[in-house]
């Protein structure tokens, strides 16, 4: 599976804020309303979250959208 640069650093912004969290994947992901597995994929740049992916998960980790654009 190809793995954009872009897609890797968002994945790893996201990994970043949620541990400064102290938040396990599973419990972003349940507030976010997403699997683990898929949070999972997001955070390793394996795909492309939908833009209201992105807010949902941004708003969970109280942070702008921006915050999470590399």
């Amino acid at each position: 599976m190809f793995m954009s640069e872009l897609t890797i650093q968002f994945g790893q912004l996201v990994r970043k804020y949620r541990k400064e969290r102290n938040m396990s994947q599973e419990q972003l992901a349940l507030f976010c309303n997403m699997d683990r597995s898929y949070l999972g994929r997001i955070e390793r740049g394996e795909v492309n979250p939908t833009l209201e992916k992105i807010y949902e998960v941004a708003k969970t980790l109280e942070i702008s959208a921006r915050d999470l654009l590399p």
